[in-house]
C-alpha cells in the first residue's frame, strides 16, 4: 500500500505517455491523431543521420559533455576530501555553504550572470582585462569560446552540491582505521589515498557509469539561453536542435521525436557498456 502511489504515478506520467513515441515513426499530423497518422518507418532518423549537420550536432554534443564530464566529475571529489580534512567545523560550514549557494541559481540567472560579466563594454571580466592594459574580448561573439564557458561555469555552479554525495561516503569511514594508520606513522596523504578514497570508490564508480550513460545529453536551457548567432556552429547540440525543429517555425514534431528517440537508445547503450565493464573490472555496478 505505501508502494502503491509510487506505481501509480509512475504508470500515469512515466509510462503511459510513451504510447506517444511512436509518432517517431509516423508522419504525425494532430488533425489525423496518432494512430490516423501514416506510417512511416525510420524515415526521420535516416534523415537525421544523413542530414549536412548531423557530425557537427554529434560533435558539438559529445565535445561539451566530455569536457563537462573530464572537469566536472574529478573536482567535487577533491573537494569532499578537502572539506573532510577541515578540522574546524564552523570553517567547515562556511565553506560549504559559499560552494553550495550557486547550486540555488536558476539556469535563466545564471546565464544573465555569465553575459552581464562577459559583457565588452560592462563586463567585469573586461574591466579586468582593460586593467591589466589588455583589449576587451568579445567572450559571447566567439564561437570557440562557449565550450570553455559553459562547462567552466557549469562545473562552479555544481561541484559543491555534488559533494554532498562524497561527504556522505565519507562518513562511512571508520575512525580507527586512521587511529591505527597514524601510530604507524602514515602522513596526511597516505590515509587519504588508502582509506578514504577506497570507501568512497563505489559511489564513485556509480556516479561514472549514470553520468556515462547521460554522456550524449546536454542540458537544454542553458546552451539555447547562451546560443547567439555568431556561435551557433559550436554550440548547436541534439537539444536545441530538437526545439528547433519541433516549436520554432518548422513544426517537425515527428521528426524531433524521432531525434530524440535517437539520443535515449544511444544513452541507454553507453550506461549497458558502462555498466558491464565497471562489473567486469571491479565488483561495482549498477545491476
Amino acid at each position: 500500500m505505501f508502494v502503491l502511489p509510487t506505481l501509480i504515478y509512475l504508470a500515469v506520467f512515466n509510462y503511459a505517455p510513451m504510447y506517444g513515441i511512436q509518432i517517431a515513426f509516423r508522419r504525425y499530423n494532430p488533425a489525423f491523431g496518432i494512430s490516423g497518422s501514416p506510417w512511416v518507418g525510420l524515415r526521420w532518423i535516416k534523415d537525421f543521420v544523413s542530414s549536412y549537420n548531423f557530425w557537427n550536432i554529434i560533435r558539438n554534443t559529445l565535445t561539451i559533455s566530455v569536457y563537462s564530464m573530464a572537469l566536472g566529475f574529478p573536482v567535487p571529489i577533491f573537494l569532499a576530501l578537502v572539506l573532510n580534512e577541515m578540522r574546524r567545523i564552523k570553517y567547515r560550514k562556511f565553506v560549504q555553504t559559499i560552494l553550495y549557494a550557486p547550486h540555488f541559481i536558476s539556469t535563466v540567472v545564471m546565464c544573465g550572470m555569465i553575459i552581464l560579466f562577459l559583457s565588452p563594454s560592462d563586463g567585469i571580466i573586461n574591466k579586468f582585462l582593460e586593467f591589466l592594459g589588455m583589449e576587451s574580448f568579445y567572450f559571447m561573439e566567439s564561437a570557440p569560446a562557449f565550450k570553455h564557458i559553459y562547462v567552466w561555469s557549469g562545473v562552479w555552479q555544481g561541484m559543491g552540491w555534488s559533494t554532498i554525495i562524497y561527504l556522505a561516503a565519507l562518513s562511512n569511514v571508520d575512525p580507527t582505521h586512521h587511529e591505527a594508520a597514524t601510530i604507524d606513522g602514515a602522513s596526511r596523504l597516505q590515509k587519504i589515498w588508502h582509506i578514504n578514497i577506497p570507501v568512497i570508490q563505489p559511489t564513485i564508480v556509480i556516479l561514472l557509469i549514470m553520468s556515462i550513460g547521460s554522456l550524449i545529453s546536454v542540458g537544454f536551457e542553458k546552451a539555447y539561453l547562451l546560443q547567439n548567432a555568431i556561435n551557433v556552429e559550436e554550440s548547436e547540440i541534439i537539444a536545441t536542435y530538437i526545439y528547433k525543429r519541433a516549436f520554432t517555425g518548422a513544426n517537425q514534431m515527428s521528426y524531433a521525436a524521432a531525434i530524440g528517440l535517437f539520443n535515449n537508445i544511444a544513452n541507454v547503450i553507453l550506461l549497458l557498456l558502462a555498466n558491464a565493464i565497471a562489473r567486469k573490472v571491479g565488483e561495482t555496478s549498477l545491476f
